[in-house]
């Protein structure tokens, strides 16, 4: 682990897609999209006891999530915020970092690029090539490439192509944690 002249030993770091990861998705078509209410979201059984083991064994823990439906105008920012205070609420997840911008932005905060990833890296003094990027579609592995994270794809079948092959697939969060040392 290296040292950072500003604030001290670099810590490594598990960052983490929000919907079909730690929360069920709404599937339409073989194809994931995020629950459109407080009420359709509704936390995977074992995320809470993957990312638990996770916080227990010292890892810094990052929920990074496109969220575009805001900048679409088909999803309230508000109801998006109440979504990531029950998650914080119930689960030992240290942050939430979200790029509510929709792929005409241009932006580089959302998957694949690795906006969120190097913005928390650089507030929380995380070793990027130390740490993990697990999600469940292509801009996930994508974006923990371009950050030179080890990545892990939690496999949920969906009808959507990979761009880049993860290091690791899995069926599950708790597949994905026991990997994780």
């Amino acid at each position: 682990m290296g040292i950072s002249s500003l604030t001290g030993p670099l810590r490594r770091g598990v960052f983490l897609d929000r919907d079909g990861l730690l929360n069920q998705p709404v599937v339409r078509d073989g194809k994931p999209y995020p629950p459109a209410t407080l009420a359709q979201f509704h936390l995977l059984p074992d995320a809470l006891e993957a990312v638990a083991a996770l916080r227990q064994r010292g890892f810094w823990l990052c929920v990074v999530t496109n969220q575009p439906d805001v900048a679409r105008g088909t999803q309230e920012r508000t109801i998006v915020e109440a979504m990531h205070a029950l998650l914080l609420r119930a689960s030992p997840i240290h942050q939430i970092y979200v790029c509510y911008h929709d792929d005409a932005d241009q932006c580089q905060c959302r998957k694949p690029r690795p906006g969120l990833l190097l913005a928390a890296a650089a507030e929380h003094n995380i070793s990027l090539d130390t740490s993990y990027m697990i999600g469940d579609r292509w801009r996930d592995i994508d974006c923990g490439h371009a950050a030179k994270c080890t990545t892990i794809l939690v496999d949920r079948g969906y009808r959507e192509p990979l761009r880049m092959q993860p290091h690791f697939r899995v069926p599950d969060l708790v597949a994905a944690s026991r990997i994780i040392s």
